[in-house]
């Protein structure tokens, strides 16, 4: 009988797994050879499927990446295709022990120092882009704010004033008819991370004037009251006080207009790296990121963090199952607290809806090989590398230290990155298994695809390749380093594909807590 070597069209992550993932379609049929050991496949199996590499009892646990990814549903034999019908999803114990692998990284080396080209604000933060805002307090207020900001499309702003990447409306579908205390709350935290985002030189404020989310409140209340350009005070608008929609545009443009020529005149000058803090988020997933695009993004948040920049992870629904490999990186136990505390959280909001938190994967999930929340979550958490846990955020809150930290948001990704953005990241790193085009102004998105085939097809969209190291091409190192110097690159002004096709004025999503009234 003819064999295939293993190693050429399969992976096994760790040695004790009981799965291995196809590195393309495999046919029912083919042996293949595994050591002194052979496995015939039982049934087709995908490019990023499982299928058994041992018999597993009916309710045994089916482990992948060394932890149990889920348990299965009537008996798994070895060659069985592994997937939604033969493993289920059930509550089982973690070992959420806190800070016994929080083991420090080594720091960079001075020959390690790297630097970027960024615009270095007043309060010390640096900004990879250049752009004004045009901020809506409320939706009353949305299309006014998108009138202001489509003044400025086309050529002619490029041409009067080259320094200045645009004006962008940032809008909702919130700010009125809501509780008035933590939907509020976040909602403002939110507008405010715009306002005050490295990334924006200056801004606009427009609301309508008897909304919950009044402007002047959340100027008073976000400390915004010397937040505009220069440290002066901000511009604020009501339509109702100016007397309507077209005064309030004509005014609003000119407020703009007066922002541009001080925006402009910033130039760009050479900044540690430490100054850059990463947004990591990844979406339509598939059975290679946690193989390919995941630990090799791991890897390049490493190098920032060594060199004394942040990066965040979030989307908390997203490393459920996993949660406890983060707690035992936490640095202190008050970090590890906060992180379970938002994962109960989570837990008690899934049941207020007659929801389950550990609920399977994405359609898209699924079709790409992902079978539940567990092996998602394990695979997403390889994005934040070996680093030590050094804070947990709530959402949008100021992202304020170096290190590995993680943001509290929901798992869709236009509100998660939103949240993360708000937070002040200056460079987002999106992996996506499935084909995301998110685009995310004003902060640069760097989508990074894992798979080789994904990354041929839509390639107008990708900015990288991780699909090599399926390939075996090469390796999670080298792909990472080529990450860390695309991070680089585009913080010194290198665009994105997301960049270059105008990607990110609609993407703006804070989210929205609480009924509406």
């Amino acid at each position: 009988m003819t064999s295939t070597p293993f190693s050429q069209v399969a992976i096994r992550l760790r040695p004790d797994d009981d799965v291995a993932v196809a590195k393309s379609q495999l046919r029912a049929g083919t042996t293949l050879a595994l050591g002194r050991d052979a496995v015939v496949l039982a049934a087709d199996v995908g490019r990023g499927h499982k299928f058994a590499l041992r018999d597993l009892a009916d309710g045994a646990p089916v482990r992948k990446y060394g932890q149990t990814i889920g348990f299965a549903r009537g008996a798994i034999r070895a060659g069985d295709h592994v997937h939604l019908h033969n493993v289920v999803v059930r509550p089982f114990a973690r070992d959420a022990s806190v800070g016994t692998e929080a083991v420090a990284l080594p720091a960079a080396t001075p020959d390690e120092a790297r630097t970027f080209e960024g615009f270095l604000r007043p309060d010390g933060r640096a900004g990879t882009r250049n752009y004004i805002g045009v901020i809506s307090s409320v939706n009353c207020s949305a299309s006014v704010s998108r009138y202001v900001a489509d003044r400025f499309r086309g050529p002619d702003l490029g041409r009067e004033f080259p320094g200045v990447d645009g004006v962008v409306a940032f809008t909702h579908k919130s700010g009125c008819a809501m509780p008035d205390d933590e939907p509020t709350r976040l909602l403002q935290r939110v507008l405010a991370g715009v306002a005050r985002h490295p990334n924006i030189s200056g801004w606009v404020l427009l609301g309508l004037g008897c909304e919950v989310n009044q402007v002047e409140r959340l100027v008073r209340d976000q400390g915004l009251a010397t937040a505009g350009p220069g440290g002066s005070a901000p511009l604020v608008m009501n339509i109702q006080a100016q007397g309507g929609v077209a005064r309030t545009v004509e005014s609003a443009t000119q407020a703009v207009r007066q922002i541009l020529p001080a925006a402009n005149a910033l130039r760009r000058q050479t900044l540690p790296v430490s100054k850059l803090a990463l947004a990591l988020n990844c979406g339509g997933s598939d059975g290679a990121s946690g193989i390919t695009a995941n630990p090799a993004l791991g890897f390049a948040s490493d190098e920032f963090v060594r060199r004394g920049a942040a990066s965040v992870l979030a989307e908390t629904p997203e490393i459920y199952g996993a949660e406890h490999l983060l707690t035992r990186r936490a640095t202190r136990p008050e970090v590890a607290q906060k992180l379970l505390g938002f994962i109960h959280w989570w837990e008690e909001y899934a049941r207020l809806h007659n929801a389950s938190i550990d609920n399977n994967p994405s359609v898209g999930n699924k079709a790409g090989g992902l079978t539940t929340i567990y092996e998602k979550s394990l695979g997403a958490l390889a994005k934040g590398g070996q680093a030590p846990l050094s804070a947990v955020y709530g959402y949008a809150e100021p992202v304020v230290g170096p290190g590995l930290a993680f943001m509290d948001t929901p798992g869709y990704d236009p509100v998660s990155m939103t949240g993360l953005m708000c937070g002040g990241c200056n460079v987002g790193v999106f992996t996506t298994g499935r084909g995301s085009v998110y685009g995310c102004k004003p902060m640069p998105c760097i989508k990074v695809a894992t798979n080789t085939t994904l990354f041929d097809w839509m390639r107008d969209d990708m900015d990288l390749n991780a699909g090599t190291i399926l390939d075996g091409t090469e390796t999670v190192e080298e792909v990472g380093r080529r990450i860390f110097e695309e991070v680089i690159a585009v913080a010194s002004g290198k665009r994105t594909r997301s960049e270059v096709h105008g990607i990110g004025d609609e993407e703006f999503a804070p989210w929205t807590l609480g009924p509406v009234f």
